[in-house]
């Protein structure tokens, strides 16, 4: 009999309430639909990973060793479906870790959440149809983690894919990339006049990022930040995958996996 298995990887969270709502919640979908396949999880946060094991005795593995465990008993055909938004470090590494084990069973390997040009409309999509019908004084602002990789443009071509569908006034800054938040209220300040600032993770779970460097209370969060400028500011503390179209997105994906060249 062939056994089956699908990984669900993701970067991992220590936030109890937003793991549950998110990556949780996700890796249910792929339970049920991927019925007579084994599930197995894995995170690629080490530092989440130690966290975890260390505070709570949770165990979670690392990519390597949840394939390493999947070879050991013995499953022929992998289906593994990253939970990265973007073709960034974090996926790159994974698969280049996840390709050692092509020599010694089938595995697919499925694209993060924005790879084709379909996906970022499919994302502004549901993502806009979230939140609530901006007033003429309003802007919605997504915050994105930002990298020094090259994906990081992923962030600007989305921004633009709002602008061309019609959502003038929702924006993306970015935590450790490209635009900073000051960088995207100025820019948005030279087009039009406003007064009231939704602030929203664009980032799978709503954890450390999210609750601190845009929510937090300290004079160097977003938060802090725009309201220092006179704004008024709204928090959304809600991960993208609470959003089942998110979700469903990333069964998509793996479902159009492709086979991992064994060369």
């Amino acid at each position: 009999m062939n056994k089956k298995a699908i990984l669900v990887i993701s970067f991992g969270t220590s936030h109890e309430d937003t793991l549950k709502k998110t990556i949780l919640k996700i890796e249910d979908k792929f339970k049920k639909v991927y019925e007579g396949y084994d599930f197995f999880r894995a995170f690629t946060s080490r530092m989440i990973v130690k966290k975890l094991k260390k505070e709570r005795g949770i165990n979670i593995d690392l990519p390597l060793e949840a394939l390493d465990r999947i070879k050991k008993l013995g499953y022929e055909e992998v289906v593994v479906q990253p939970l990265h938004i973007m073709n960034g470090i974090e996926y790159h590494l994974t698969y280049m870790e996840i390709k050692r084990y092509a020599q010694d069973m089938n595995i697919k390997f499925g694209n993060p959440l924005l790879t084709e040009k379909d996906d970022y409309r499919k994302v502004v999509s549901i993502i806009s149809k979230s939140i609530t019908k901006l007033g003429k004084d309003e802007v919605a602002i997504f915050m994105g983690h930002g990298t020094e990789h090259p994906s990081n443009s992923s962030y600007l071509a989305l921004d633009y894919m709002f602008k061309i569908m019609g959502h003038e006034r929702i924006y993306i800054s970015t935590v450790e990339g490209f635009p900073k938040i000051n960088e995207v209220i100025e820019f948005i300040e030279e087009k039009i006049n406003f007064k009231k600032i939704i602030l929203i993770p664009f980032m799978i779970v709503a954890g450390d990022h999210a609750k601190n460097d845009m929510a937090g209370e300290d004079e160097d969060s977003w938060k802090k930040v725009l309201e220092s400028r006179g704004y008024k500011v709204e928090i959304v503390l809600k991960g993208l995958g609470e959003l089942d179209e998110i979700g469903d997105l990333f069964i998509e994906h793996s479902q159009k996996s492709k086979l991992i060249n064994r060369l």
